[in-house]
Formats: C-alpha cells, sequence, structure tokens
C-alpha cells in the first residue's frame, strides 16, 4: 500500500513539474527551422558546399608532395656490355650495376598551367554555392508549410472539442430536465433513455476527438523536430481572414522551386564546358628535387668510408597533353550533357505551368471557402436560434423531444461545417502564400 501511495504521489510531482510550452504559429515555425533535422541537413548542405568549392579551387593551386624509400637488392642485375669500350675488344663483359642497398627522398611539385576544366570549375564554383543556398530556403518553405498545416489541424480539433464539452453540457441540463419531468410523471421514460443515448453519444465522440487530437499534436512536434513528450499549449485566437491581402498575382520566375532548377541548369551548362574541356590540350609544370644514397649497406647514417655515397638530383619539366582521337568518347559525353540541359529545360517549362496551376487553385478554393465560410456562419447562427426557440418551446409544452434532439444535432453540425470551413480556408491560405514564394512572413 505504501509502494502505491509513493507512486502515486512520484506521478502526481512529475505532473505537476511538465512545464507547458504555449506556441502561437510563428513561435511553432521559428522553432521548427531551428531544430527539424531537415532545416539542419540543408544547413551542413551549405556549408559543405564551402569545402566542395575549396576542392575544386585546389585543382588551380600547385600541388606539392614528398615522398621516400628504401629497397634492398639481394641480387643485383646483371648487364652485358660489349669488351670493346673497355680495350678488350672482341670480348663480352658481365657487369653488375647498382648496390645491395639504395634510399632516397625528395620533394615534387607539379602545376596545371593550361587546363579548361579547372578554369570552368573555378567559374561555376559560386553557382554551386548559390545552388544550395536556394535547396536550403527551398527546405525551409517546405518546414514552414508542413508545420502551418498541422498546427492549424491540431487548432481545429480543438475547436471541435470545445463545441462537444459545450454540446455536452447543453445536453447534460436537458437530461436533468426530462429527469424531472420523469420523475414528475410528466415524461415518458424513453424520452429520458433517448437523452442518456445523446450524451453517451457525445461522450464516445469526444473520447474520439482526443485521441485525434493527441495524434495531431504528436505529428505536429514531429514536424517540429520537437520531443514528443512535451506538454503544449496552443493560445485561443480566433482565425484572420483578409481576402484583400491575397490578391495580387505572383511572379512565377521568383519561385524557389524555378529559381532553383534554374540554378540547377546553369551547373548542366558548366559541366558540359567541363566536358568539352576534353578538347583542349593541357599543360603543367613538373619540378622535383630528389636525395639519394646507395651502398653494400643500409645507408641510414652510413658515411663514404662505409662504402655509402649520396648525392642529390633534381629536374624541371612542361608536360603537355594534345588529345588528337579518343575514339569519339568526349563528343558521346558532350552529347550525353546536352541532353541532360534540354531535359531540365522540359522540367523547367512543367513547373511553370505547375506553379502557375497551384496559385489558379488556391485563388479559386480561397474564393470557394470564402463563401462557405460565410453561408456556414449563417447558417450557425440561425441553427443556435432554432435551437433557442426548440428549447423555449419544449419547456412550454410546444414541441417534441424529437424536435430538441434535432434541433441539437442541426446546431452541432453547423458548428462543425463552420470550423471545417474555415480550416480548409487557412490550409488554402497556405498553398496561396506558397504559390506567391511568401511563405516566410509567417514568421515575420
Amino acid at each position: 500500500m505504501k509502494r502505491i501511495i509513493l507512486i502515486f504521489l512520484c506521478t502526481i510531482g512529475l505532473s505537476a513539474n511538465a512545464q507547458v510550452t504555449t506556441l502561437t504559429l510563428r513561435d511553432a515555425l521559428t522553432y521548427a527551422l531551428q531544430n527539424k533535422s531537415d532545416a539542419k541537413k540543408s544547413k551542413l548542405q551549405v556549408e559543405n558546399s564551402e569545402y566542395k568549392i575549396q576542392e575544386i579551387r585546389s585543382r588551380a593551386l600547385p600541388q606539392i608532395s614528398a615522398n621516400g624509400s628504401l629497397t634492398y637488392n639481394p641480387v643485383i642485375q646483371t648487364t652485358v656490355i660489349d669488351g670493346a669500350g673497355f680495350g678488350q675488344p672482341g670480348t663480352t663483359i658481365q657487369a653488375a650495376f647498382g648496390q645491395k642497398w639504395t634510399s632516397g627522398a625528395g620533394l615534387s611539385l607539379t602545376q596545371a598551367l593550361f587546363d579548361q576544366s579547372v578554369f570552368t570549375g573555378l567559374r561555376a564554383a559560386k553557382s554551386t554555392r548559390e545552388f544550395y543556398q536556394i535547396n536550403d530556403q527551398l527546405t525551409e518553405e517546405q518546414v514552414i508549410e508542413r508545420v502551418a498545416n498541422n498546427y492549424y489541424s491540431v487548432y481545429v480539433q480543438r475547436e471541435r472539442l470545445t463545441l462537444l464539452d459545450s454540446n455536452y453540457v447543453n445536453t447534460t441540463k436537458v437530461r436533468d430536465i426530462v429527469k424531472g419531468q420523469f420523475d414528475n410523471g410528466l415524461a415518458k421514460k424513453i424520452d429520458l433513455d433517448r437523452i442518456v443515448v445523446k450524451m453517451s453519444n457525445i461522450d464516445t465522440e469526444r473520447q474520439q476527438i482526443k485521441n485525434q487530437i493527441i495524434l495531431q499534436e504528436n505529428a505536429l512536434k514531429f514536424y517540429m523536430g520537437m520531443p514528443i513528450e512535451t506538454v503544449i499549449e496552443i493560445p485561443k485566437e480566433e482565425f484572420e481572414v483578409i481576402p484583400a491581402a491575397l490578391t495580387e498575382e505572383p511572379n512565377i520566375e521568383n519561385r524557389t522551386e524555378y529559381l532553383l532548377l534554374k540554378k540547377q541548369e546553369e551547373l548542366l551548362v558548366f559541366n558540359k564546358k567541363a566536358v568539352e574541356a576534353g578538347y583542349y590540350p593541357t599543360l603543367s609544370l613538373t619540378a622535383g628535387y630528389n636525395y639519394i644514397g646507395q651502398g653494400p649497406q643500409m645507408p641510414w647514417f652510413a658515411k663514404p668510408k662505409d662504402g655509402v655515397y649520396w648525392s642529390d638530383y633534381s629536374a624541371i619539366g612542361l608536360n603537355l597533353h594534345v588529345p588528337i582521337f579518343t575514339g569519339f568518347g568526349t563528343r558521346a559525353k558532350v552529347r550525353q550533357a546536352d541532353v541532360e540541359i534540354r531535359s531540365l529545360q522540359e522540367d523547367i517549362k512543367d513547373t511553370k505551368l505547375s506553379l502557375d496551376l497551384d496559385y489558379r487553385n488556391a485563388m479559386a478554393d480561397i474564393e470557394n471557402n470564402l463563401i462557405t465560410i460565410q453561408n456556414q456562419k449563417e447558417n450557425m447562427q440561425l441553427a443556435t436560434e432554432i435551437l433557442s426557440n426548440t428549447k423555449n418551446n419544449y419547456l412550454q409544452g410546444l414541441a417534441s423531444l424529437t424536435d430538441l434532439l434535432d434541433a441539437e444535432n442541426a446546431q452541432l453540425e453547423a458548428q462543425n461545417n463552420y470550423t471545417r470551413a474555415v480550416l480548409n480556408y487557412k490550409i488554402a491560405e497556405i498553398s496561396l502564400i506558397k504559390s506567391k514564394g511568401e511563405l516566410k512572413t509567417l514568421i515575420k
């Protein structure tokens, strides 16, 4: 028993210490951009693009390396030479060239003097950085869209729960009235049972909505990158419907999706030029300085008296490579690069049509939902008046219980329809803001 009490007290303590996080839409979006893994990964891609640019630039800088070796030759190769060179004409001399031990160390340098692919890569570096920056912006917009839609969904589910709670309270009052009438012999038991059944149905629906709220909140926290166990509270604010601010037609070419494809096209053009560089000659400078030691024993730390001799040598040269015939391989690569560009250009055309379609559909949804909201608002007010009149008539014996229950159901349905209409409007509003490329205005 003491153990159960202790667990209960600990649970109360944890619940009391649980901090509730109040989230406005702006707070939710800001948190998501700072914590969601998608947003973080896109920032890392921007950072990584700088390292890719450094890699490209490195090809234009001198390449310096050091080398060292130690070789032991158990059997030295013998070379057969004509003895005439040594004053012994008509004879053949077998001579072994080399030493048992050889060790060397040196430095080598290579510098590209002319390489068209390197120059093209340097010109593409700026476009590479801009591509990842635009991609980061697109990722942020996708995060904002997901979070905003889920935020509104949570809000509407909570509004539905509030309506059901209110309806449950009103139905409880009606049950108490019917019960009083039944106790005084003025109502039938079936009337009381019908009220009890309705209350049970409302309570079941409340539990279902509560579960939907939990699931929707968990989805919202996931899209925000927030720990699922965090307790959140969404402030009760009335949805703002401002159609006049949403009438300006956007410039499709300013949309992030379009800009990203255009930047990708630019990079593919650079890629084609880099492939075409295979037609051009390349010229590079090479230089090296080496130190070598040879002798009958390991040269390290040995001296001439040990038969080991050290000497240095160096060389400086130019390497010219002129492609003459590559079996049409370079031509095939150039044509492949050209096909990639033309394929992307088709994607750009299709994307422009798709973005324009998104805007037109969003505008249509906005207009339709505005009409629906107005109609549902009037319908909700009318349903409330009908319920009030029906309740008064019922108390005066001028209306049946069926009329009262029907009026309550009609009012609840009207309230739910209005709430759904507002949700549909807000989702359409997000789509319209997205189609105008202004999703980031939601966090300003």
